[in-house]
């Protein structure tokens, strides 16, 4: 199997539809990134695998190549299958085998995602070590296998910097090749008409426009797609045939789901890096500064300032919308950051629900403590981008993460707030 796992996006010069960062060194003394070894869930998963106390399950029907795996593998990892989303532009090492006909099926949790394109060799995975940040594997049906020559195109300018995965939106042609132009990353903060190119998306969202399910059929006109009828498909009935795939859709609650959580948890590695750099320099002025820098973002990116508001309400079409807000904490009277909002943005209290993942909680202390004070400063609204908010959901969010995070400082107990 070649060794270079592409997540999303192929390597080209992407438009500014985010924020980019300038690479940080991956040998730097206080990173070791290459030389260390990782601690997740592939991690954990692949010894026990090689210590023979767990083994993919057999397939009870005859799935063919490496789907027959599949099942198994999602299960081991703790990913749903609600979460598939399907992306058919060529945008991965396979891309011989993608094709509008045979997209790439993507799955994801918390911590950890996996891609399987029917007909390919294996499984490409992405796992989220607390310190390291993402760490890029292949899996061949036997053992897992570190990929670091991934950071080729899978550190730089559109993961902030740092090793990351992306969700992109091209122009692709008739057959899922992408054109030289126009490809950029996407998440919260990207117009609905210029994302998921390249993308199967079934969803009920009325008229707001966007990429998906769509070519652009005429090669003088590589960035204009046929969108006739390929809004609001609630099924992807004659766009391909669904055998040997664990789902027919592509649901976009998931994909928005999925947007979201890529970019939140590269903001974490970078700031996770750049507080051991800084720490190692002797926090010279430089380096404090980027920080300083790289950590509002981070909270701005958090709390979801500048999502684009939904115009229309949106619906998927799995399960999704009600088995992710069932699997985090709920407060006493019932409520969660995971909870969907779905009229007028993507969740009900805007404030990420990676605050609960091991990534935050391995935050350096001082970083993690600046957060903290942050958001608590925040919720009042005055001066802050939560001042969008009504005062009712500003004192929500704090009830949920007051009855929620075990570690929080001891003035997000003050019962005035």
């Amino acid at each position: 199997m070649p060794a270079r796992w592409i997540a999303i996006l192929i390597c080209t010069a992407a438009l500014p539809a985010q924020e980019y960062l300038a690479p940080i060194a991956v040998d730097h003394p206080a990173i070791r990134y290459f030389e260390s070894a990782p601690d997740d869930r592939v991690a954990r998963l692949s010894k026990r695998l090689d210590r023979g106390e767990v083994k993919l399950a057999s397939p009870t029907v005859a799935l063919g190549d490496a789907l027959g795996d599949l099942p198994s593998l999602l299960d081991l990892l703790g990913i749903p299958v609600d979460s598939q989303a399907l992306v058919f532009s060529k945008t991965s090492f396979q891309a011989a085998k993608i094709s509008p006909a045979n997209p790439r099926a993507i799955y994801f949790a918390d911590d950890v995602a996996i891609a399987y394109v029917r007909g390919g060799d294996g499984f490409e995975v992405a796992a989220t070590d607390p310190k390291l940040g993402t760490v890029f594997y292949t899996f061949n049906g036997q053992k897992f296998t570190r990929r670091d020559v991934c950071l080729k195109c899978h550190q730089g300018p559109a993961t902030l910097g740092v090793p990351g995965i992306f969700v992109g939106s091209v122009f692709p042609g008739p057959t899922g090749s992408p054109a030289k132009e126009g490809a950029i990353v996407t998440d919260h903060r990207t117009a609905f008409e210029d994302r998921w190119g390249g993308w199967y998306v079934n969803a009920r969202r009325g008229e707001q426009r966007d990429r998906a399910n769509a070519v652009a059929s005429n090669p003088s006109d590589p960035d204009v797609l046929d969108t006739d009828g390929a809004q609001n498909l609630t099924s992807l009935i004659g766009r391909f045939n669904p055998s040997g795939y664990l789902s027919a859709v592509s649901d976009i609650v998931a994909l928005m789901t999925f947007e979201h959580q890529t970019q939140m948890i590269n903001y974490m590695t970078r700031v996770a890096w750049e507080a051991r750099i800084a720490e190692r320099a002797g926090n010279d002025e430089a380096a404090r500064r980027s920080l300083d820098t790289d950590v509002e973002a981070l909270i701005g990116y958090m709390t979801f300032a500048g999502e684009v508001p939904l115009k229309e309400p949106i619906g998927g079409v799995s399960t999704f919308t009600k088995t992710f807000p069932q699997r985090g904490p709920r407060d006493s009277k019932g409520r969660s950051l995971r909870d969907f909002d779905l009229q007028k943005r993507l969740f009900r209290y805007p404030l990420s629900y990676m605050l609960y993942s091991a990534q935050f909680d391995a935050l350096p202390a001082s970083v993690r403590d600046r957060i903290y004070q942050r958001l608590y400063d925040a919720l009042p609204g005055k001066g802050s981008a939560l001042a969008r908010l009504s005062v009712d959901e500003r004192q929500a969010m704090l009830e949920i993460v007051r009855d929620t995070k075990t570690d929080l400082p001891g003035y997000w107990k003050h019962p005035a707030r």
